[in-house]
């Protein structure tokens, strides 16, 4: 796959994963302190099956290709393609160590504002990795193009 394609494609996927993640840190995750204790529980059920398609496939999908991209681009990108790849990591480590954590905590106990608070406080270092990795990712797409 040529280098410009592949970059393409890690350029989109990060775009639509930054408009998403933006979303959900300004709007999504704010809105679950408005939602009632006795309806938390099936609010946050829903909330994990629905957004598990919007997200898990993107992310599986976005984390192949920054690999591929690092590796293929190592003599044309430099450092840059491996500080795309190291975001992704760094997402993904957000997201397993610190994000889904929380979720755990509130399928669990259910309705929490301190671990709603959490959640949001939080998933502002994934909101700044997604949105540094589109930048840099469209600053190297620039420079290609």
């Amino acid at each position: 796959m040529p280098l410009k394609f592949l970059l393409l494609l890690n350029f989109a996927l990060a775009a639509y994963l930054t408009g998403l993640i933006w979303t959900v840190q300004l709007v999504h995750y704010p809105g679950f302190a408005y939602v009632a204790p006795e309806k938390f529980g099936a609010f946050h059920q829903h909330h994990t099956r629905t957004m598990s398609f919007v997200v898990l496939a993107p992310m599986v999908l976005e984390l192949g290709l920054a690999v591929w991209l690092a590796w293929q681009g190592r003599s044309t990108l430099g450092a840059a393609g491996w500080w795309a790849l190291a975001l992704v990591l760094l997402i993904w480590a957000a997201t397993f160590f610190i994000s889904v954590p929380f979720h755990n905590r509130l399928a669990a106990d259910g309705y929490s504002y301190v671990a709603i608070d959490g959640l949001v406080r939080t998933n502002w270092l994934r909101t700044v990795a997604w949105t540094l990795r589109s930048g840099l990712l469209g600053w190297l797409l620039w420079k290609i193009l």
